[in-house]
C-alpha cells in the first residue's frame, strides 16, 4: 500500500516534469524507481537536465534518488540549492536534517530541526527527533513532552518519554504517559514492558503481576520475571517470588538483587538453610574479581595524601575480599616505612611471600621483602 502511494506521487511529479520537458521518459524513471535503481535514476535525470538549472521538482527528484542511493553530499548539494531558490520548505528542512544525521552532523541536523519547529511550533516529528539530540536529559524531556503532547499516542515517543521521566526518577509522570499510549493499543506488549519497573517503583504491585502473567505467556522475558518477583515478595507471595527467582538462577541470569530477594524470602518462609544459602550466594555475586586490586588504589591515594591510618584501613578492607599480594607488600611497606611498626611490617612481609608471588616477576619485591624482615627481627 505505501508503496503504491509513493508510486503515485512519483507519476505526478513525473506528469508535472514532462509537461516541462518531452524529453522524459516517464516509464524509464518509473522502472528504476520499482526496482529500487536510484543511482541509475539520479543518473538519468541529471542527463535530461542542465547542472545550473533552478527547476524546483527536476531537483528534488534528483536529490530525493541521490539520497536513497546514499550518495548524501549529492543529494545534500542539491537539497541546499532548493532551500536556497526555495526556503523554509519543510519537506526540504526534513531532508537535510535527515542526511546531516546520516552523515553524523549532529550540530547542523539539530539546526535544520529547530528551523522546523521556528516554522511550525506543532510538528510532532521535529520535536520527536530533536530530542535524540538532547545534550541533557532536561532538554530531552522538554522535546519529548512536547511531542507528548502533540500525539499523546505514538508508541515510541511514550516509550522514550517514560523512560526519561523515569531517569528522572519521575516515576508518576512515566506511568501516566505509558498507560495512555497502552489505552490506545492494548495489545502493545513493549509499552506494557515498560510499565511493570515504574508501576513497582509506585508499589502498584497486583499490576505488575497481572501484566506479567500475560506477557510470560506470549514469551519468557527476564526482564518481565524479575520485575515480577519483586512485585511477588512486595505482596507477601514468598512462596512464587523464590520460584519465579530460581528459574532466572537456573537460566544462569540472576544477580545480587534476585538473590537478595530470594534470600529474604526462604527466611519469610523459615526456610533458613536456603535461606543462608541465598544470602551467602548474594554476597558472593556482590563481590568483584578485582574488589581487592579497588580498595589497593584507594589505599594508595590514601598514602599519597599521607593519610596512613585511612589507608591501612582500605588495605585491609580490600583483604576480606580474597588474598592479594599487592596489599601484602604494600602494608609491609606502609608500616614499615611511614608508621614506623617493625612487628606489623614484617607479618605483612612474611604474608606477601607465604602467598607465593612470581619469581620472575616480582624478584625485586620479594628480595627486598626477604631483606627487610632480616634487618626487622
Amino acid at each position: 500500500m505505501r508503496k503504491g502511494i509513493c508510486l503515485c506521487i512519483i507519476l505526478l511529479s513525473f506528469n508535472s516534469l514532462t509537461a516541462q520537458s518531452a524529453k522524459i521518459d516517464t516509464e524509464k524513471l518509473l522502472e528504476y524507481y520499482e526496482t529500487q535503481r536510484y543511482a541509475d535514476a539520479a543518473k538519468y535525470l541529471q542527463s535530461i537536465y542542465p547542472g545550473d538549472t533552478e527547476d524546483i521538482k527536476a531537483l528534488s527528484q534528483i536529490a530525493y534518488c541521490n539520497m536513497m542511493a546514499g550518495k548524501l553530499p549529492e543529494a545534500e548539494k542539491n537539497y541546499l540549492k532548493i532551500n536556497t531558490i526555495q526556503p523554509n520548505s519543510l519537506p526540504t528542512l526534513f531532508s537535510l536534517a535527515n542526511i546531516n544525521s546520516r552523515r553524523g552532523n549532529a550540530a547542523n541536523a539539530k539546526t535544520y530541526l529547530q528551523q522546523i519547529i521556528q516554522l511550525d511550533s506543532l510538528n510532532f516529528n521535529a520535536y520527536k527527533q530533536l530530542a535524540t539530540y538532547a545534550d541533557t536529559p532536561e532538554t530531552k524531556l522538554s522535546c519529548l513532552k512536547k511531542a507528548n503532547s502533540i500525539n499523546a499516542t505514538d508508541p515510541d515517543v511514550a516509550y522514550d518519554l517514560s523512560l526519561t521521566y523515569s531517569g528522572l526518577k519521575q516515576y508518576q509522570p512515566a506511568y501516566d504517559v505509558l498507560k495512555t499510549a497502552i489505552a490506545s493499543d492494548p495489545e502493545n506488549f513493549t509499552l506494557q514492558q515498560a510499565l511493570l519497573p515504574v508501576a513497582n517503583q509506585l508499589a502498584k504491585y497486583p499490576e505488575v503481576i497481572e501484566i506479567g502473567e500475560k506477557l510470560l505467556k506470549n514469551h519468557a522475558d527476564v526482564n518481565v520475571m524479575n520485575d515480577m518477583g519483586q512485585a511477588y515478595f512486595y505482596v507477601k507471595d514468598y512462596q512464587k517470588c523464590a520460584g519465579i527467582y530460581k528459574m532466572l538462577e537456573d537460566m544462569g541470569v540472576q544477580n545480587e538483587g534476585t538473590l537478595y530477594f530470594m534470600a529474604l524470602s526462604y527466611r519469610e518462609l523459615k526456610d533458613y538453610n536456603n535461606a543462608a544459602i541465598y544470602a551467602q550466594k548474594t554476597i558472593d555475586e556482590a563481590i568483584s574479581d578485582h574488589t581487592t586490586l579497588y580498595y589497593a588504589a584507594l589505599a594508595g591515594i590514601y598514602e599519597a595524601k599521607n593519610q596512613y591510618n585511612d589507608a591501612v584501613t582500605a588495605y585491609k578492607r580490600g583483604l576480606t575480599f580474597g588474598t592479594s599480594n599487592i596489599i601484602y607488600y604494600r602494608l609491609g611497606l606502609l608500616y614499615d616505612l611511614n608508621l614506623k611498626q617493625p612487628k606489623n611490617a614484617a607479618t605483612y612481609y612474611q604474608m606477601y611471600l607465604k602467598n607465593h608471588p612470581d619469581q620472575e616477576k616480582e624478584k625485586d619485591q620479594i628480595a627486598y621483602a626477604k631483606g627487610r624482615i632480616t634487618v626487622l627481627k
